[in-house]
């Protein structure tokens, strides 16, 4: 039985799109930069497999006989977020950008989620995650208001203390304000933050949980379902997809725990497609300017893509790529408008050294020839890049 697996790490951007000046990230190259920042990269696995393909990288040479096929994908939709690069990889473009808000959100929207809620706000600013909580983290323990905030992506943002509000209250208040904020707010993801700690030392949960808009459809998930194949959901992807046409959801606590839980699936399943994020180059990392730790991170994962690759069987697809950037190198501490790295790869198969150079779409049309979908009608973008 045919099988696939995607895996996208998260922000790891392939040099500034056409239209990066727009967005403010003229110059932005979460790759390249990140190699430069720290001397070049050591990441001996991917460099093997043809990371050096993808573009010019300080320490990672271009391999011309590599295994996986390699390049850089322009991204069709307005925005450089989580949700619109991971529909765009699965063929859904957002051809008008989710709505930001860097004043923080209006009263047509703070006072009903207030007023559903029973609790009144603290912050509704833009803001880093780390950084408020550490402002306001005291203020809300002493009075119960929730924190919210946004940054430049399309997020309502609600901080709350475990032991001041209980995660189940404020996942209810996510429901809510993600009921709230449609129309002109339809903002692309409400996000629970949950935090522990105590003033001067709060530190954020793995519990988080990211409520989506519902993607379009048909797209390349609902194409593969309707062809009868299983799609595995690992990390945020069913938060991402607001759970559509995920059939089974396997969250984590991070990403060791996400390559553990991949590499899992595809040792045991005979059939299926295994979509993964793997988020914390974006959430540790690329969004505190720490290009160390950001390589640190991809490291972390070369260390482990043996074993994955070890679990592919003859046939299988492998695509690594991305949604989005994070330079750290840059003063900005915002996601930057940048192509999506990709590395697709076939076991038993030698690409030797091809390079593509296509659009975010061409990943998720892919999956579908390869998993056996109908071809995609008008309106859903991207051509496979691989044929079965």
């Amino acid at each position: 039985m045919a099988r696939a697996c995607v895996i996208v790490l998260d922000a790891v951007g392939a040099g500034e799109l056409p239209d990066a000046d727009q967005y403010g990230d003229a110059g932005s190259n979460t790759l390249a930069n990140v190699a430069k920042a720290v001397g070049g990269l050591d990441l001996p696995t991917m460099e093997a497999l043809g990371l050096g393909n993808v573009e010019p990288l300080e320490g990672c040479r271009p391999q011309p006989g590599a295994p996986a096929l390699a390049g850089r994908l322009i991204e069709r939709s307005k925005g450089k977020d989580t949700t619109t690069g991971h529909w765009e990889l699965m063929g859904v473009v957002t051809a008008q950008a989710f709505p930001t808000y860097p004043h923080g959100f209006p009263h047509d929207v703070i006072d009903p989620f207030m007023h559903r809620t029973a609790r009144g706000v603290l912050g509704n600013k833009p803001a880093s995650g780390t950084e408020i909580i550490l402002e306001l983290g005291e203020e809300h323990q002493e009075t119960g208001k929730w924190i919210v905030y946004t940054s430049a992506d399309s997020v309502f943002q609600i901080a709350a203390h475990e032991d001041t509000v209980p995660l189940d209250e404020l996942y209810d208040a996510c429901k809510a304000a993600r009921e709230i904020l449609i129309g002109k707010h339809a903002v692309g993801r409400v996000i629970a933050r949950p935090f522990t700690g105590s003033p001067g030392s709060y530190e954020r949960t793995p519990n988080r949980h990211d409520y989506s808009l519902e993607p379009r459809r048909p797209n390349y998930l609902s194409l593969v379902r309707d062809a009868g194949v299983t799609v595995h959901g690992v990390g945020k992807i069913s938060d991402i997809f607001a759970g559509c046409d995920i059939d089974e959801s396997h969250p984590t606590k991070s990403n060791s725990d996400g390559i553990q839980q991949t590499e899992k699936l595809l040792r045991e399943l005979d059939e299926g497609f295994v979509f993964t994020n793997l988020v914390e180059t974006d959430s540790l990392w690329g969004h505190r300017n720490d290009p160390e730790n950001f390589h640190r991170c991809l490291q972390d994962f070369d260390r482990r893509l043996p074993d994955l690759l070890d679990a592919l069987r003859p046939g299988d697809l492998l695509v690594i790529t991305s949604d989005h950037g994070c330079d750290p190198t840059t003063p900005s501490t915002d996601h930057s408008r940048e192509h999506a790295m990709l590395m697709a790869y076939v076991e038993g198969r030698n690409a030797a050294g091809k390079i593509h150079e296509g659009e975010f779409a061409d990943v998720g049309a892919t999956v579908n020839a390869w998993l056996g979908g109908k071809a995609p009608g008008r309106g859903i973008p991207g051509q496979p890049i691989l044929l079965p």
